[in-house]
């Protein structure tokens, strides 16, 4: 068994992952309805959650304590699992992944990190004016 399979398998009840996340039966219940996780149900219907739910519901309240909404956690959490995909993605081919960042230019690098910024100026919570003052201490645009 892969480390995949043991974290997606359905160990912990209800009680237990309210213990390891300090969250209610009342909000971990409102989390799965708006299908940020997803527990696997027994025979007699009691939820079972796995590494991953913990993990999930861990990160959802910590970006609650940010002061996301529930909308802004949908699209983080949509991003990570986007990103997830993408790395692994990347690790299935390293030789191709090597050449994409041989082949991406200076000017190329800026328009990305520019890209992110714009992209993260979207949460709320997040300074983008002190993101881009921490790059332009290691990136300055026209050299």
């Amino acid at each position: 068994m892969d480390d995949a399979m043991r974290r997606n398998l359905p160990l912990f009840p209800i009680g237990i992952v309210q213990r390891l996340t300090d969250l209610t039966a009342r909000q971990i219940r409102y989390y799965e309805q708006h299908g940020l996780i997803h527990p696997q149900r027994t025979e007699g219907n009691q939820r079972l959650f796995s590494f991953r739910d913990v993990e999930a519901l861990l990160e959802i309240k910590n970006l609650i304590d940010k002061g996301l909404n529930i909308a802004g956690i949908k699209t983080v959490m949509n991003q990570v699992t986007s990103e997830n995909e993408f790395s692994r993605q990347e690790t299935e081919s390293p030789v191709t992944t090597e050449k994409k960042h041989d082949e991406m230019t200076d000017a190329e690098l800026h328009q990305f990190l520019l890209q992110e910024l714009a992209a993260k100026a979207g949460v709320r919570g997040n300074s983008v004016s002190t993101i881009q003052g921490e790059l332009s201490r290691f990136f300055k645009p026209g050299r």
